[in-house]
């Protein structure tokens, strides 16, 4: 594709270049600290998703609201505090719970935003944010807790969602052709999904064969559901920023934008991961029952 990357259309190629190397900078300090933090796991990889989940929630809250909210982020940010705590002293079903009264407080009190606002379902907006701030932080931090896959699962996923994001990139920009949803992404196309998609499938067969992991066409299967979902749920978060007319969902990150907008396609496949493993292992073994058949 040969879209400027420059948000007003100006910049062509020059922009475009140095956003990439932005983007490489930030991706080579960054994937170590969070790969690092994966495989010491415990107390420091909860931390880092709480970190996250709580800066998702005030990236959303700040989209949905021009600002952050204390009426939103107050209660939303408890809630994520306390669930990760009780993650950390094994209560997984405290941590859901707590998640959704924190979501039904934040909606009920954010309610109230006065008449005229830029979001007029405010109470949905507010429960929705401290929902998907939530899932950011129940799916790797539940997956990983599992004491037997919980790396194994971690390294599924992060091989699936970063390798669709790097060959739905370089497929879309060699190849071109028809857009995916033009309506919401201007230059997301077909070739750079399917892309994507492949090479998804193939880095998560590649992680579970390195493992010794059998039944890999099952395994297979899981990665391509998931390469789907990350591409799905990268979509869903370029509709929520174009509903609130945001490029990118903060400036956290050089090249990359916000925590929203590098970690809308992970949290949604992790949260589906987890999701898998607990209807076929239950809440103590997600990770086992998300990659063991």
């Amino acid at each position: 594709m040969t879209a400027p990357d420059h948000p007003d259309g100006r910049g062509g190629r020059g922009a475009g270049a140095n956003n990439l190397w932005l983007r490489v900078v930030s991706a080579a300090v960054l994937a170590p600290v969070v790969l690092a933090s994966t495989y010491v796991g415990g107390w420091l990889f909860l931390a880092l998703c709480a970190l996250a989940a709580g800066g998702i929630l005030w990236e959303w809250t700040a989209l949905a609201a021009y600002r952050g909210d204390p009426r939103t982020l107050v209660p939303g940010s408890i809630a994520l505090l306390a669930g990760a705590v009780f993650v950390g002293v094994s209560l997984p079903a405290d941590a859901w719970s707590t998640i959704a009264f924190g979501a039904l407080l934040a909606g009920l009190v954010t309610g109230t935003w006065r008449r005229g606002h830029r979001a007029p379902n405010s109470a949905v907006w507010a429960a929705g944010g401290v929902i998907y701030a939530g899932a950011a932080l129940l799916g790797p931090a539940l997956l990983r807790r599992d004491p037997e896959w919980g790396l194994t699962a971690l390294l599924f996923l992060f091989a699936i969602v970063w390798i669709t994001d790097i060959f739905a990139f370089y497929c879309g920009r060699a190849m071109g052709g028809p857009l995916l949803w033009p309506g919401v992404s201007p230059k997301k196309t077909w070739s750079g999904a399917f892309g994507g998609l492949a090479g998804g499938v193939v880095a998560g067969v590649a992680v579970a064969y390195a493992s010794g992991i059998g039944k890999l066409g099952i395994v297979g299967v899981m990665a391509f559901v998931l390469s789907v979902l990350a591409q799905a749920g990268d979509l869903f978060e370029s509709a929520v920023k174009r509903r609130f007319g945001a490029k990118d969902s903060s400036h956290l990150i050089p090249g990359h934008g916000g925590l929203m907008d590098r970690l809308d396609g992970f949290l949604v496949a992790a949260f589906a991961a987890l999701l898998i493993g607990i209807l076929r292992q239950g809440m103590a073994a997600p990770a086992r029952g998300l990659l063991v058949w």
